[in-house]
């Protein structure tokens, strides 16, 4: 296998950090991913009141003035204090050191779906209840979706490119496939990049509700690829890397876990929130991210699914993988975690991208659990249940969002 791009610097993962539904942190969500716990629950954020969602995957006891302390946790919405504990444990696990000689080169690039939407809902609950001078003087800057981008640099000052992405469910895809992209480019040395979602409010759980989204069950539920899925569960978390150029990581003596080799990113231009028919965008998107790694569809070893275990996606996404891959669909391991994560929205995308690359480090793919009854249209091998040892050189992760958003990116075991 020969990377396509060897005109352009190559990229690598050096760091990783995570808070989610089963842990505050790599190891702890890590362990409970390939032991098949789920990180489903009762509503705690919010009151369960009229909601039909049978629960939710929320952070448990996430304590932020513990990882913050009271000032800065005071400050940041609840998608900004999860993003900020994750890309701590990123930078540290990279060794990361920004100095005055490097931090022009060192950028950060997030991705969100909405940003800080419970600031925004408990903000209006003020202006209606007490009126508009008791909104905190803030709340701006704790709602723009901008928002944890623009912290993290300022908290760490990193001055190279700093954006954030918003393409729903996609964004955090899309975020580490912009910081690849301008690493590959020369436009920065280093790129702190990944996603971040706490939507858990009644006015998003609802809209999900509304649109016929979200698993009714009170347990083991979600169930991706289950003929019985009845819909997503709301996730919250965070998900950070840090993508550094090779020969920078090098010259550091830095550890590298794994190698981001391809980029692909399509649009369905067919429906708000219902996927093209066949999978088409989709499938798209996976060729683009094989080209671009400059892999063959027998390359690939692991798809990490997006796998929402609503009706509509699951057996799109099985279509989409069976018109990329050919008949190398049948034999690649597939699975989705949001079976025990929950649907994390703008962070999912770099979530799994982290599980991908702990699927290299480690030689195991975690399993899609709540798998009971298989479904005709979803054919394939879903790894059901139980995390799987085997050869593990090539990842896909796939994330597809709401406007038709399609984003894969091909993640490969470093070789020298």
């Amino acid at each position: 296998m020969e990377n396509g791009n060897s005109q352009k610097r190559r990229v690598v993962i050096t760091g990783v950090g995570l808070v989610t539904p089963l842990g505050h942190n790599v190891p702890d969500t890590w362990n409970a991913i390939i032991a098949g716990q789920s990180g489903f629950g009762p509503f705690t954020l919010i009151e369960k009141g009229d909601h039909v969602a049978g629960g939710v995957c929320e952070v448990k006891d996430f304590d932020p003035e513990a990882y913050l302390g009271r000032r800065d946790a005071r400050r940041r919405d609840r998608y900004q204090q999860l993003a900020t504990v994750a890309a701590n444990e990123a930078i540290r696990d990279a060794g990361l050191e920004v100095t005055d000689a490097n931090r022009e080169r060192i950028g950060v690039i997030m991705g969100t779906g909405i940003g800080g939407m419970r600031t925004l809902v408990e903000q209006e609950h003020i202006v209606m209840e007490q009126g508009v001078r008791r909104v905190s003087p803030f709340a701006i800057t704790m709602i723009m979706p901008n928002g944890a981008a623009g912290m993290l640099a300022i908290d760490y000052g990193m001055q190279g490119p700093s954006s954030t992405v918003t393409t729903a469910c996609a964004a955090g895809s899309d975020a580490i496939g912009h910081a690849f992209r301008a690493i590959q480019y020369g436009e920065a040395d280093v790129i702190v990049t990944g996603g971040s979602e706490s939507v858990i409010a009644d006015i998003a759980i609802a809209g999900f509700e509304r649109a016929g989204a979200t698993s009714k069950r009170t347990s083991h539920t979600p169930r991706p690829f289950d003929k019985d899925r009845d819909g997503l569960v709301v996730g919250e978390g965070a998900g950070v890397l840090v993508l550094e150029s090779l020969e920078h990581a090098q010259a550091r003596g830095a550890r590298i876990l794994a190698e981001l080799v391809g980029y692909g990113r399509t649009t369905d231009a067919y429906h708000i929130t219902a996927p093209a028919e066949g999978g088409a965008g989709a499938a798209r998107a996976i060729r683009y991210a094989l080209a671009d790694a400059g892999l063959l569809p027998e390359d690939v070893d692991y798809i990490s699914a997006h796998g929402t275990a609503t009706p509509l996606n699951d057996a799109s996404e099985t279509a989409a993988i069976k018109a990329a891959l050919g008949e190398h669909a049948y034999k690649v391991a597939i699975s989705s975690t949001k079976s025990m994560t929950g649907h994390i929205m703008g962070a999912t995308g770099a979530i799994e991208t982290v599980f991908c690359t702990l699927a290299i480090r480690d030689q195991i793919v975690p399993p899609t659990i709540n798998y009971e009854t298989p479904d005709p249209e979803c054919d394939l091998d879903y790894v059901p249940n139980e995390a799987r040892r085997m050869r593990v050189r090539v990842c896909l992760n796939n994330a597809f969002g709401f406007g038709g958003h399609n984003a894969v990116l091909v993640i490969k075991e470093y070789e020298e």
